[in-house]
């Protein structure tokens, strides 16, 4: 199962770690890759929870582009 959202404030590598680091302890989540140039952050896993990843993203400071 994926999850794509697409977010702002993606500038460097370390912004990347942070996305990466946050949304990788939650449950079911096995990877996530993010693109900087387009603020895409893919999230792979089971049973994702789309409403509790976005929240944690706004939570890190990469609120969900509406």
């Amino acid at each position: 199962m994926n999850e794509i959202f697409t977010v702002d404030n993606v500038k460097c590598a370390g912004c990347v770690k942070t996305i990466q680091d946050g949304l990788g302890e939650l449950p079911g989540v096995t990877a996530v890759t993010v693109d900087i140039p387009s603020g895409e952050v893919r999230v792979e896993g089971t049973d994702l929870d789309r409403a509790r990843l976005a929240a944690r993203l706004s939570e890190l400071g990469y609120p969900e582009r509406a």
